[in-house]
């Protein structure tokens, strides 16, 4: 996350706001850590600040299970049904976005992100420091983040707005784009 976060950091404008989607969240709290006086304003959506728990950790050794049993196709035809919610899942254009989109990742990046995701650390610990506007946003049902964790970050990052999304899953712009839209849009000027 460091190297990720740097990488970022390198390539962005002196001053800017950030809007990051569930590891982009990870990412987006090493730059907090990293440059704080940078980022203008922050919206972390469908993400957490803590590590994964004992079973999320063994659900991810399920996932290399199957990926090497099965293959990637295999572990990205979950991927539907794990991210979006239950009536999005069977709708074939959301299924195939978020088909396609897991495969233009590849296997290469989906195992350094993997790396990435395990090593990261705990950022609950730093949340408190957070001085700019923070909008905290999820689907009502993300089920890999769901709204208590959304809430946690809320309470932990002074002055934090949290924003809760009806008919939605973990991934927000794809499932309820223009109330995403519509609440970046206000974020922005704040």
């Amino acid at each position: 996350m460091s190297a990720m976060a740097h990488s970022v950091l390198e390539r962005a404008p002196e001053r800017f706001s950030l809007a990051a989607l569930s590891m982009g969240g990870h990412v987006a709290m090493e730059m907090l850590r990293q440059a704080p006086q940078r980022i203008e304003r922050l919206a972390l959506i469908d993400t957490r600040a803590s590590i994964d728990s004992p079973d999320r950790l063994k659900s991810r050794e399920g996932d290399e299970v199957l990926l090497r049993e099965h293959g990637l196709s295999a572990l990205i035809a979950q991927f539907p049904s794990r991210w979006l919610l239950a009536k999005h899942a069977t709708q074939s254009d959301l299924r195939q976005k978020v088909i396609d989109m897991a495969h233009d990742v590849g296997i290469e990046v989906r195992e350094q992100q993997r790396q990435a995701l395990v090593n990261r650390i705990d950022s609950r610990a730093s949340l408190s420091q957070v001085t700019c506007p923070t909008l905290v946003m999820c689907g009502e049902d993300d089920q890999p983040n769901p709204v208590w964790m959304h809430q946690e970050m809320t309470k932990l990052i002074p002055g934090a707005h949290l924003r809760v999304l009806a008919e939605c899953g973990h991934l927000s712009p794809i499932e309820q784009p223009e109330e995403v839209s519509n609440a970046l849009r206000e974020w922005m000027h704040w």
